[in-house]
């Protein structure tokens, strides 16, 4: 894993901010940690960026909280994040990454409509942050296959974002793309 101590921060300030439910504060850690991850490429930078996002969007959504299942859910989201915290302190990346993984299964084993919202979440978590992966100049094929998102989904959800159009994804316009294809054939 690179950048333990920040992943250890991040982990603690979502922590936090699941304590006093500031969902904002869980979505912008996530945007912090998918910067390292589209630097180092590391898969555990981009499992914590897909978690920690996915969970904003659900701890965002207060109408959840009073359907079957949640409390339960809640804690075991807190506990492995206690236990995934505990792991990094102790250097110990392999008991981490296991941990972590809890959160997860702890929230695909819901029932009903949550399990479905969850489910929903997550899909949609990856390819959120595979799209700001690819914002940040990572090619669209090993973003996909970093965040095990078809390169379809990413293309499809860049193009409605806009992603493509950002500035330090273009490197030139049309119009000089346009002259350089004519000065080929000349």
């Amino acid at each position: 894993m690179k950048e333990t101590d920040n992943v250890l921060r991040i982990l603690q300030e979502t922590r936090d901010a699941i304590e006093i439910d500031n969902s904002a504060i869980i979505k912008d850690l996530s945007n912090q940690t998918i910067n390292t991850a589209s630097l180092t490429q590391d898969p555990d930078n981009i499992a914590v960026a897909v978690i920690v996002y996915a969970l904003s969007k659900i701890y965002e959504r207060k109408d959840y909280r009073n359907l079957p299942g949640w409390g339960k859910a809640n804690s075991l989201v807190k506990g492995a994040l206690d236990k995934s915290i505990m792991d990094l302190k102790k250097n110990d990346e392999n008991k981490f990454r296991k941990d972590f993984e809890e959160i997860r299964i702890a929230l695909e084993k819901l029932s009903g409509r949550l399990k479905d919202y969850v489910a929903d979440v997550f899909r949609k978590a990856q390819v959120n942050k595979a799209s700001r992966l690819y914002e940040h100049g990572i090619s669209m094929e090993s973003t996909a296959k970093l965040l095990g998102v078809t390169m379809f989904e990413l293309a499809e959800y860049a193009g409605q974002t806009g992603i493509s159009e950002v500035h330090g994804t273009q490197t030139m316009d049309v119009k000089q793309r346009i002259k350089i294809a004519e000065g080929m054939f000349k």
